[in-house]
């Protein structure tokens, strides 16, 4: 296996590094670093998942990975990537949210791991909210110039805009982050902090204080920001964002995000989000150039992050989900699954009393579902092989429907042609 400083510039992992001399202390001994999430909602979200990864690839090294979530800096707001004020949130809210994510991080790190690179779950807020407001002023304040802290980009992005400003409560947000990393240098000697590239000016500026107040020196390191194909952000969709909570985004829809990836950004994300040796990425990397239609790479990306996160039954589902989209039989699917698998297509209600006499005709439904506009047009589809009853090719135009033919108890799937399906619950 790569030395880890090696595997992460073969990702494509390190964009920012405050010295060169931190590739050496990554591939030497233990080293505690941390990564800080910003608690804004009760789930962290794909755009969370390269830094979960990191924290991994650190520990899977042998070093000690700390979580750091922002019970305390999460009432401030970072501004960073932020063109407007955030909205503040309430101590109910912020509990609820932390608690959310940890169950979370627990999917990626050990936090049971014997040794020295056992992970750690901190909350900025323990220390954070019991500060005395003139002892920061004095300890922490006094070493750094507006002039300094205006330069910063997430803080100068802001002015740069007339409509735009930013309130003194985010301006801060720097600064309190600067004091949470002089705070895990003294508890628990921690030498790195990592984050995506728009955290470069809070993470230096964390060196900094470090540097004045204890004469030490300690490491920054960024990553690149997550993006598809046509610069917009990764994991927001036109229905919203992909989170890593199963009641928010189900693993079926996880999986699907995934395996939708473009071509010419699927090895960028099997390089950030995967564990697959560097001879792996490159096989697949062919694979993509060779037989595109295969969509082998996107398979191994939707495979590894869902059963990364959800686990290996749940991807299994969400497998079995879209191979049912995509023309296998539905008779196995429950109805959550099957709900999520069909919540594009158009569907229809019908009274279940229909199904009573077995006179209920698939021709009728196919024209009820809009599938086609005539029950003379369904008979036309059906005689030349186009009609489909749960997946499965009918070509008897006088095919009745009945109680043994619905899914999960009350549902049926028509399909016109390779791609055009319609649902029809009976209530």
């Amino acid at each position: 296996m790569a030395e880890l400083a090696a595997d992460l510039r073969f990702r494509g992992l390190i964009n920012q590094m405050t010295d060169p001399a931190l590739e050496a202390r990554l591939d030497g001994d233990t080293m505690t670093a941390y990564i800080g999430f910003d608690p804004t909602a009760d789930s962290l979200h794909v755009g969370s998942l390269l830094q979960l990864c990191n924290l991994r690839r650190l520990q899977l090294a042998g070093h000690r990975p700390i979580a750091l979530a922002g019970g305390g800096t999460g009432f401030i707001g970072d501004p960073g990537g932020k063109s407007e004020e955030r909205s503040l949130l309430t101590e109910e809210q912020l509990e609820a949210n932390l608690a959310g994510i940890r169950s979370q991080m627990q999917q990626f790190l050990d936090f049971e791991a014997p040794g020295a690179n056992q992970a750690l779950l901190v909350n900025n807020g323990d220390w954070l909210r019991s500060l005395p407001m003139v002892d920061f002023l004095r300890d922490v304040g006094k070493h750094f110039s507006i002039k300094q802290m205006v330069a910063k980009d997430s803080v100068k992005s802001r002015f740069e805009r007339p409509d735009q400003s930013i309130s003194y409560t985010e301006f801060s947000y720097m600064l309190l982050q600067a004091y949470d990393y002089l705070h895990l240098f003294d508890h628990f000697d921690c030498q790195l902090q990592m984050g995506a590239s728009d955290q470069w000016g809070n993470i230096t500026v964390g060196i900094d204080l470090i540097r004045r107040k204890r004469q030490a020196q300690v490491y920054g390191l960024t990553t690149p920001l997550v993006l598809k194909a046509d610069g917009t952000k990764f994991g927001k969709t036109e229905s919203g964002t992909i989170w890593l909570d199963a009641r928010r985004t189900s693993p079926y829809q996880l999986y699907q995000f995934l395996f939708r990836s473009e071509d010419e950004m699927v090895g960028t994300y099997l390089r950030y989000f995967s564990f697959l040796s560097h001879e792996e990425l490159l096989e697949l990397d062919a694979a993509t150039a060779d037989a595109p239609q295969e969509r082998r790479a996107q398979r191994e990306l939707a495979r590894g992050v869902c059963t990364l996160v959800h686990g290996a039954a749940e991807t299994e589902r969400a497998e079995q989900a879209g191979r049912a989209l995509f023309g296998e039989e539905v008779a196995g699917l429950d109805e959550a699954l099957l709900l999520d698998v069909f919540a594009e297509a158009p569907s229809v209600t019908v009274p279940r009393l229909r199904l009573g006499d077995g006179s209920l005709a698939l021709l009728d439904l196919l024209a009820e579902s809009g599938l086609v506009p005539s029950k003379g047009r369904a008979r036309t589809t059906i005689e030349q092989g186009g009609a489909y009853l749960n997946n499965v090719r009918v070509t008897d135009v006088d095919r009745k429907v009945s109680e043994a033919d619905l899914v999960a108890g009350a549902y049926l799937v028509l399909r016109r042609g390779k791609k055009d399906h319609a649902l029809v619950r009976f209530a």
